[in-house]
């Protein structure tokens, strides 16, 4: 019976993500007559440097329909905050336009100082011509030096586009690319509380080209190749690896000569001469296995961040093969929701497994709690986001339709399949066998310099890691919360596997210099270890959000920290799982390789 119900779950998340990845480009694509009508439609308008902040393009008072007709938007393009809706824009395939007249009224003066306001904050609007997204700005602002009675001065003028040129590419009978360009000749000031009389207009020309349909989605890659220099994405990344390479080969050299002489001078016969007191690490034996304080919640963290790495795994194989491509809106989306949830399971058994193996007993309740680690702070976070989003009227809000079909998948899949996993944990052997068994009295701790303080080796712990990513980081972030389109996956994926190496070697070595010190308290220290890279995430969003970008405004800065603060919680959970693992291997290891009286 649970495997009946975890396929079942299974196929309605698979049904989804079909639903939503099918959902694309075919083959062929719609075949159109000459003359026939190509689809023109508007989606929304915002500020260029707050990527968020988005609105109905019928927000402004442009040219519209007397009936507007909604797209029927899938998942993915409602989570990227597509509203797609229809135009008074009429291009006939093949037909070349020259000049054709779209509307004709006037400006009231509230009206007028609307567009005034979004010409001062960069208003990008975008536009789909047979689903090919198109973007231009509303206006533009110019100041110039301006005479009065008084002397010179410099004043700003604004400006109004009124005319766009549509130029498209087409293959046969197919529809293969778009350029859309504003005429700067084509303007109308507009003077703040004046009254402007606006006649907006169009035109198209038509040309061939010899790209297949199958391809149209390739030269939006190709362009924002050009614009990233994959130079500077492979030197930093080559970069990266020749640092990981000497890091892991200096810690390694140090770490075999000194654990070489610590096997050689614990191994030897007691019976002989010489110092009979245990020093180092070896004196902790009794209390280096003994399980850590909070046992649920550090068992919890640790399979969520097992889950989420399985998670990353999954997304950035979808990337190799192809699956995020430009055209694709909200893919990244929809699979990140789906994975989340199809994983769910690994997280329940990974942390039961562990929970059961150091004495746990409420099994189930560990369960629970390692399906919420992750996804009540997530629910929190985008539950405070969205209204804030819905207060300011932006499309970046989520229908309430899309909303409940989130809280559908958590409730009917993700749940149950965390609780199946640690089911299947639980009915598991799960004796513990240390190396060495703890002592019923745990010994007294030595002083800490506080150079070993916890705080302190979190520092050193997460610098390096981050070292390695930055650069890559920055080109995600100028993705995310820009108008770039990030296309290399391939050195993404290095750049992870980087991370993750790095990761694990420096917690390694930090945890054998805190017991070397005969402090016991590894467990905690190696997860908050290998998480502290997390932090860094963190600390490098506030300084890109103050100093590389510029974002501005509340709905921005709610946006960008609620979700910087989930993405980096969910590396702190990744990673630290990744140091306890590669901790625990670590010392498992050395306590099997001594003797123990």
């Amino acid at each position: 019976r649970l495997k009946d119900l975890a396929s079942s779950m299974r196929a309605i998340l698979f049904l989804l993500f079909g639903a939503c990845f099918c959902h694309g480009d075919s083959k062929h694509g719609p075949n159109y007559k000459e003359h026939e009508k190509v689809a023109v439609q508007v989606n929304n308008i915002g500020p260029f440097h707050n990527p968020a902040e988005s609105y109905e393009f019928y927000s402004l008072p442009f040219c519209a329909p007397s009936k507007l007709e909604p797209h029927d938007h899938d998942f993915g393009s409602a989570l990227a905050g597509d509203r797609r809706t229809s135009s008074l824009y009429d291009l006939r395939f093949k037909v070349e336009i020259q000049w054709h007249p779209l509307c004709e009224y006037t400006l009231m003066p509230n009206e007028v100082d609307r567009f005034i306001n979004a010409i001062k904050q960069n208003y990008l609007f975008e536009m789909f011509v047979d689903g090919l997204p198109v973007k231009g700005f509303i206006g533009e602002m110019e100041t110039g030096p301006t005479g009065y009675a008084s002397g010179v001065r410099n004043e700003t003028s604004y400006y109004l586009f009124t005319h766009l040129e549509f130029s498209v590419a087409h293959n046969g009978d197919n529809v293969i690319a778009v350029n859309l360009t504003t005429d700067a000749r084509q303007r109308i000031k507009l003077m703040p509380g004046v009254p402007a009389q606006v006649e907006f207009s169009y035109s198209a020309t038509w040309k061939e080209t010899n790209v297949k349909y199958i391809d149209r989605m390739s030269l939006y890659a190709q362009a924002a190749l050009n614009d990233q220099s994959v130079e500077i994405h492979w030197l930093s990344i080559i970069n990266s690896f020749v640092l990981v390479i000497l890091l892991t080969s200096f810690l390694a050299i140090i770490l075999m000569r000194i654990l070489r002489k610590d096997f050689a001078r614990y191994m030897e016969d007691p019976e002989e001469p010489g110092d009979d007191e245990e020093v180092g690490w070896k004196r902790i034996h009794g209390d280096v296995f003994r399980p850590p304080p909070y046992l649920m919640l550090f068992t919890a963290m640790i399979g969520s961040g097992a889950q989420i790495l399985t998670l990353s795994c999954g997304l950035l194989i979808l990337s190799l093969v192809g699956m995020f491509y430009p055209g694709n809106r909200g893919a990244l989306y929809v699979a990140a929701i789906v994975l989340y949830a199809l994983t769910a399971g690994v997280a329940g058994y990974f942390s039961t497994d562990l929970y059961v193996q150091l004495g746990g007993q409420r099994w189930a309740t560990n369960a629970v709690l390692a399906a919420g680690v992750f996804t009540c702070p997530f629910f929190c976070v985008f539950s405070i986001v969205n209204l804030v989003a819905l207060y300011y009227g932006s499309t970046s809000a989520l229908p309430l339709n899309m909303v409940f079909m989130i809280i559908f998948v958590f409730a009917v899949v993700t749940f149950p399949l965390s609780i199946l996993g640690s089911m299947r944990a639980k009915k598991q052997d799960n004796e513990f066998k240390p190396p060495c068994p703890p002592n019923v009295k745990p010994r007294e701790l030595p002083e800490i310099p506080w150079y070993r303080s916890t705080v302190f080796q979190m520092l050193m712990a997460g610098f390096l890691p981050f070292s390695a990513i930055y650069i890559e980081l920055h080109y995600i972030f100028a993705s995310v919360w820009g108008h770039r389109v990030y296309t290399l996956f391939g050195i993404l994926t290095l750049a992870f596997i980087i991370l993750l190496i790095v990761t694990a070697f420096v917690t390694v070595a930090l945890t054998y210099f805190q017991i070397a010190m005969e402090d016991y308290r590894w467990w905690w220290r190696s997860l908050l270890s290998g998480g502290s890279t997390g932090v860094f995430v963190l600390m490098y969003a506030a300084f890109y959000y103050n100093h590389r970008s510029e974002m501005s405004g509340t709905l921005q800065f709610v946006f960008f920290f609620g979700y910087m603060f989930l993405v980096s919680y969910g590396f702190f959970l990744m990673l630290g799982a990744v140091g306890y693992w590669m901790a625990s291997v670590f010392i498992r290891h050395i306590y099997e390789t001594i003797k123990i009286d």
